[in-house]
């Protein structure tokens, strides 16, 4: 049943609709040994919150796992890259840290970029108008999606617009680090962004130390209060580059998604166009129902028990979260798109200790873009070839040609 299973797995790099096989595992193999994924893959609800909860029996596989389980890591930089960003740590480092972060990227900071983030949103909608005015299809992952997630968190973080195209590049070859089938023939450009990335913000940090300025990265760096405590430049350094690479590319896949799903259930986009107050309900049922962070992995540091199955100690653990929330057992009917549900408690930011950092900024952008979109466009369709990025675990468009 197992090899069925990962047969199952491996067949999601080329599926635009990986749902049908994780409803097939949910029934039939919900906790299996894969050896595709090098572990225990979890695609139940039930199973995965527990697992994400208990931040004292599963662990994130920081670098201290992976140099008793992993030797020679540190030879990859993009996995040492990874390995030294928050999502990747455990307490205490991960609670120092966070708390250290969160002391100047507080929910009262994410509120005063909203302005910034309609301002954002209507430029980039000015883009698409103009360029679909005579009737043509325009690329909207390229014209909007990307431009508008990187003018937000590059006006947070202090990263200038001649540089956003460049750092959307390796940000994107950074991101096929965490899709577990990555081609080996990658390894050495993904390693190579890495170094770059990097160096880039190792240099941003330079130039705000010598001349500080009104964004998050001077705000970092600078002493709050007298005797208060200090991130180390390591610290300032891996804050900016997770702040960054997960700021906008897990939203532009987020809006990516949720803009081909409410197009494609056009019942749906018409309660969004007659009353832009749907929004922010239309965003958390995108985020679920097809949100582009679809697994996360743990590591069991004692035995336990899920579900009548046992787990080593030091065994690793995929949860499915895209499967965790399309579950029947959490919620009612959950394949059928439906912006006006009451989705609840997923799992589409995560959950316990390593809930998203970015969770409320990325909700601002998504419920502005799509206020807009159907107040602006409300005869938007799709006009065109549709094409989706190969990445099983971080999913998103990258092509969506739109036209109204």
């Amino acid at each position: 049943m197992s090899a069925a299973a990962d047969e199952a797995l491996l067949s999601l790099a080329g599926l635009a609709d990986p749902y049908p096989v994780y409803a097939k595992l949910r029934e039939e193999t919900p906790i299996f040994r894969s050896e595709v994924f090098g572990g225990w893959v979890l695609s139940r609800f039930a199973d995965c919150r527990p697992v994400l909860a208990d931040g004292e029996t599963f662990l994130v596989l920081d670098a201290q796992w992976r140099d008793r389980h992993r030797p020679g890591w540190r030879d990859n930089p993009a996995m040492a890259l990874l390995a030294d960003l928050l999502p990747w740590k455990n307490p205490p480092e991960h609670t120092r840290e966070r708390r250290l972060l969160m002391r100047d990227f507080t929910v009262r900071r994410v509120q005063e970029l909203e302005p910034a983030v309609r301002r954002a949103t209507d430029r980039v909608l000015d883009r698409f108008a103009d360029a679909t005015a005579d009737g043509s299809a325009a690329e909207f992952v390229g014209t909007v999606l990307y431009p508008l997630g990187m003018a937000v968190i590059g006006d947070l973080v202090g990263v200038p617009e001649a540089d956003h195209d460049r750092l959307r590049r390796v940000t994107d070859l950074i991101g096929k680090q965490v899709d577990p089938a990555m081609p080996v023939d990658l390894r050495a450009e993904v390693d190579a962004a890495a170094v770059e990335f990097r160096a880039y913000f190792t240099d941003l940090i330079a130039r705000r130390r010598a001349e500080p300025r009104d964004d998050l990265t001077s705000a970092l760096l600078a002493r709050p209060t007298a005797g208060a405590e200090l991130m180390s430049a390591d610290e300032v350094l891996n804050s900016l580059v997770v702040l960054f690479g997960g700021g906008y590319e897990t939203t532009a896949g987020a809006l990516g998604n949720g803009v081909h799903a409410l197009l494609t259930h056009p019942e749906q986009f018409a309660l969004l166009a007659g009353d832009p107050g749907r929004a922010a309900g239309a965003a958390d049922e995108i985020l679920r129902w097809d949100g582009p962070a679809q697994m996360s992995q743990r590591a069991a540091v004692r035995p336990a028990v899920l579900d009548g199955v046992e787990i080593p100690a030091g065994d690793v653990l995929v949860v499915l979260i895209g499967a965790a929330n399309r579950d029947p057992a959490r919620f009612a009917d959950p394949d059928r798109f439906d912006i006006t549900r009451d989705a609840g408690r997923g799992l589409f930011f995560g959950h316990g200790l390593h809930l998203c950092l970015g969770a409320a900024l990325a909700r601002l952008e998504m419920t502005v873009l799509l206020q807009q979109l159907g107040k602006r466009f409300p005869t938007l369709r799709i006009e065109g070839a549709v094409e989706r990025r190969r990445n099983p675990a971080l999913r998103g468009m990258a092509a969506l040609p739109l036209t109204r």
